[in-house]
């Protein structure tokens, strides 16, 4: 099972999360980017629909197959902000 972590730092004049290297908006007080990447991760986690993708692969192929709704990544947040 995959995993994602939700990091909040400190970004652009404010507040952000962020997962790997891509950022959230950023927001005015810690505490708001840190509810923000809590509701951010507890939605990852949410069952959806199976459905047919297409995506493209480093190479230039194309590929299809079936994603199941039911596959969600485990989450947590990391906030070594919080004190």
């Amino acid at each position: 099972m995959a995993h994602v972590t939700y990091d909040v730092v400190e970004h652009d004049g404010g507040f952000a999360y962020k997962v790997g290297d891509v950022y959230s908006e950023t927001f005015p007080t810690h505490q708001a980017a840190h509810e923000a990447a809590v509701s951010a991760a507890q939605r990852q986690q949410l069952a959806g629909e199976s459905e047919a993708i297409q995506y493209q692969d480093n190479q230039g192929q194309w590929h299809e197959e079936l994603a199941s709704g039911g596959d969600r990544p485990q989450t947590d947040v990391d906030d070594s902000l919080e004190e």
